[in-house]
């Protein structure tokens, strides 16, 4: 593995807008990060993921880039962002900032630059169809959303990506059909690789630790199914990182670790799409939930398979992440109860890879249903909902007027905060922080520990599997860990042939071991030290 330090990462994501405003302007901004820095690092995470903060259109939340080299002023100054760094640093945290390379805003300067009717740098910087071909702006193409026509000087249309503010960059077209397209491995294409490389240099410069990579898999259009150009390209840059910044980690959005991770990337994320069955985990139909336990829709069967055939598939190239949420998906607080959240986070903190913490969820932030979208959110938006820390108003998460917020703050009564739940023993807060600190102080438990599934049956309790630390030392002993789990609504039983040792902690009441069978209480979960 490249980076040691990842073997005990645990991220904890931040959506800058909604986490913490410390001018009053009821937008969060990098201040505010500093000044709950405190709060991550007790809480146990040593690392953070901050969601797109260059300056940008807003358009989709900041997924629309004006300029890759200015940190967005909603949030402050590329000084502000440099004292983030050097602070998180300080306390031991790295800082992975969100980097959207497959396309820009439509305002951003480059794409009026390549709009031009005369040939200039940025002429070739986007995809561009000649409109003499064809006026229809739909797009025959699986990897191009549609085109943007009657916007320029050229006569030509723009590809582009998901919303129509988001224009496609060029990194060429893996299979080309049309004189217009640049291949993979053009000059062109290889033009845009080098910019990309050039804006990862500038922020490793002031100090960032690396970056997660939206939508990963899009970069070279009309791919093979393997994605082999752009795989080929991250591997290019991989190269280029271990030369210029070698201890820089590169974080996918892709949703298949088979492809990822062999792509160069340190990690790769399971999602909510892609073939992983994540879903099933904390959100339809949840494994987690007792109510699908006792209706019978539950499963984990099919998430097992699937998790094993990437393990197989990536071992000893890098790290698959089970995240608690994001920012594009409804809150796990929205189909789990707190107490189904604590058997969640004993899943997630003793699972291989790294763990990540969706801001929040560490509460049991609920998904705020029946609000406006903003900057593209649409139905994500109930997810983004502002930090609650406290009891004070605005939930803590900002001194200014309540209608100047970016978006509004949970108003029901019971809305947690962090302020109700710390040192408050049983609470979610402090359940997850427990579970960290278990996860730090255990090498069997770090990301790069083997895993065994014990018992992951169809429709069935409980969930069993052991991890095994991975020693450099033939001779030196491994440490194991049993991990035994029932969301259900009664205790259940599965054969377990070796005593799984000395229960280190429980959720509920621990399990026990007899004569070969292990019997799991009803919304329980046991780690257990043999």
């Amino acid at each position: 593995m490249r980076h040691q330090w990842l073997d005990d990462a645990v991220f904890y994501e931040v959506y800058p807008q909604s986490f913490r405003d410390s001018n009053a302007d009821g937008i969060g901004d990098f201040a505010g990060i500093v000044d709950r820095l405190d709060h991550i690092r007790d809480l146990g995470c040593n690392a953070i993921w901050i969601n797109p903060c260059f300056d940008s259109s807003f358009y989709d939340a900041g997924y629309d880039v004006r300029d890759y080299y200015l940190a967005a002023p909603r949030y402050g100054t590329n000084e502000d962002l440099r004292r983030l760094f050097d602070e998180a640093h300080a306390r031991g945290i790295r800082v992975l900032l969100d980097l959207v390379p497959g396309h820009t805003a439509v305002d951003n300067p480059w794409f009026a630059l390549s709009g031009r009717d005369e040939r200039n740098e940025c002429t070739d910087r986007y995809i561009w169809r000649p409109m003499t071909q064809s006026p229809n702006l739909n797009s025959p193409y699986d990897s191009i959303r549609g085109f943007l026509g009657g916007i320029a000087e050229r006569p030509d249309a723009a590809a582009v990506n998901c919303f129509s503010t988001q224009a496609c960059l060029n990194y060429g077209f893996g299979t080309v059909t049309e004189d217009w397209q640049f291949a993979a491995d053009s000059p062109q294409a290889e033009a845009g690789r080098l910019l990309l490389q050039d804006i990862m240099d500038f922020w490793l410069g002031l100090g960032c630790d690396g970056f997660r990579v939206d939508m990963a898999a899009s970069l070279v259009k009309e791919d093979t199914e393997d994605h082999y150009w752009t795989s080929l390209l991250w591997r290019r840059i991989r190269e280029h990182l271990d030369a210029a910044f070698p201890d820089a980690v590169l974080v996918s959005e892709w949703g298949n670790p088979s492809q990822a991770l062999h792509a160069g990337f340190d990690m790769d994320f399971l999602l909510h799409f892609g073939p992983s069955h994540y879903l099933d985990l904390f959100r339809e139909r949840p494994y987690f939930s007792a109510a699908a336990a006792a209706d019978g829709s539950a499963t984990v069967r099919a998430f097992v398979d699937a998790y094993e055939s990437m393990l197989a598939d990536t071992d000893g190239e890098g790290y698959i992440c089970i995240p608690s949420g994001n920012h594009d998906m409804i809150r796990m607080r929205d189909t789990l109860s707190p107490d189904e959240m604590k058997l969640a986070f004993a899943f997630l903190m003793t699972m291989p890879g790294c763990p990540f913490v969706y801001y929040g969820d560490e509460i049991g932030m609920r998904y705020v249903h029946g609000l406006r979208s903003k900057e593209g959110g649409y139905e994500r938006t109930g997810s983004r909902t502002p930090m609650q820390w406290d009891a004070s108003p605005n939930a803590g998460f900002s001194s200014g007027r309540r209608q100047d917020l970016y978006l509004p703050v949970d108003a029901a009564d019971d809305a947690p905060t962090v302020a109700a739940q710390r040192g408050v023993a049983g609470s979610l807060l402090e359940t997850v922080r427990e579970l960290i600190a278990l996860r730090h102080d255990h090498p069997a438990l770090h990301a790069g520990g083997a895993i065994r599934f014990l018992y992951a049956e169809d429709h069935a309790y409980p969930l069993v599997y052991e991890r095994t630390s991975r020693v450099a030392d033939a001779d030196a002993p491994a440490e194991r860990i049993v991990v035994a789990i029932n969301p259900s609504p009664t205790a259940a039983s599965c054969p377990l042939a070796d005593a799984p040792g000395a229960p280190l902690t429980s959720i509920g009441d621990a399990a026990s071991w007899s004569d070969g069978v292990l019997t799991v209480p009803a919304g329980s979960a046991t780690v257990f030290l043999a």
